[in-house]
């Protein structure tokens, strides 16, 4: 487990074993026992001493300035997303009220996940599914209240038949994961989730140990689906006002494409007889008496 009173020594060990030598223009002589950079090739790179950066490291000095951060993320090569969370490892941390023992969600937003004509699920902070409607389930049946999209994904061999693109879809769910949680890593439902999967997954181990960071509002993903087959589907992350990380998904297809076809096909097997009106049993009525007719 990370410790939190060295979250930013930790991040800047990770990210600089992961920019080589060839990256940043310098050349490489001879044998080098360590992956990526050098502390002392990342100190001149960033323009700071070798011993500051030592310090920095080694959680010795916890509040760089903004300056120092900025060419630390130049030299290290990190995009504007990662920059920033760089930055915040660096503020200094403020008294937290206690977070609730449960996440709950609204009922409004409870009421519109169920009345969805897309699949559409409720995400906590932790990546916990917290409410789902039928056809997110018919989608994968790990969508479904109490499941969890880590443990799943990286747990479930059922859940990781469904993306051909299996390590794609774990590298973005972990540093999107990351990105979420970003400093706040005492809570017990965080420790509890991490350590699991920590132990059970040497693939999760890997890539929460790289300190990968990205927003993940939208994108597209590639199912393998056992009843349609080849699905690609879009999805959508929206946050909810008033919670803490919650995050409403829906999925769609691409219109007049053969996805939506597919994701119809599997939205109407998950319908219950209930959903029929009586107005479509009228309708059925009047054309099983014209073609008797």
């Amino acid at each position: 487990m990370t410790d939190k009173q060295n979250l930013l020594g930790d991040f800047l060990r990770a990210r600089r074993e992961l920019v080589s030598p060839q990256q940043v223009g310098i050349p490489v002589r001879g044998v080098r026992r360590v992956p990526g950079l050098r502390r002392e090739e990342v100190a001149m790179l960033a323009g700071i001493s070798a011993e500051y950066y030592l310090r920095l490291e080694q959680g010795r000095d916890r509040k760089p300035s903004l300056q120092v951060l900025e060419s630390l993320a130049k030299a290290l090569l990190l995009d504007d997303e990662t920059t920033a969370y760089l930055t915040s490892l660096a503020v200094s941390q403020r008294p937290r009220r206690p977070r609730a023992p449960k996440e709950t969600v609204p009922v409004g937003i409870a009421k519109l996940v169920a009345t969805l004509h897309l699949p559409a699920f409720v995400e906590g902070r932790y990546l916990d599914v917290l409410a789902a409607n039928p056809l997110a389930t018919a989608l994968s049946p790990r969508l479904v209240a109490g499941a969890n999209r880590l443990r799943d994904l990286f747990l479930d061999p059922a859940e990781q038949a469904f993306f051909p693109d299996w390590e794609v879809a774990t590298e973005s769910l972990i540093a999107s994961f990351r990105q979420t949680v970003g400093t706040d890593i005492d809570d017990p439902r965080f420790i509890e989730l991490v350590g699991e999967l920590s132990l059970a997954s040497p693939r999760f181990r890997r890539l929460w140990a790289r300190h990968d960071i990205r927003i993940m509002q939208s994108g597209r993903l590639r199912f393998d689906h056992p009843q349609v087959g080849s699905l690609v589907i879009n999805h959508e992350k929206l946050g909810i006002p008033g919670t803490e990380g919650m995050m409403l998904v829906m999925v769609h297809a691409d219109a007049g494409s053969e996805d939506e076809e597919k994701l119809a096909l599997l939205a109407s097997a998950a319908l219950p007889p209930a959903d029929f009106t009586d107005e479509d049993a009228r309708s059925r009525g009047e054309d099983a008496r014209s073609q008797e007719t």
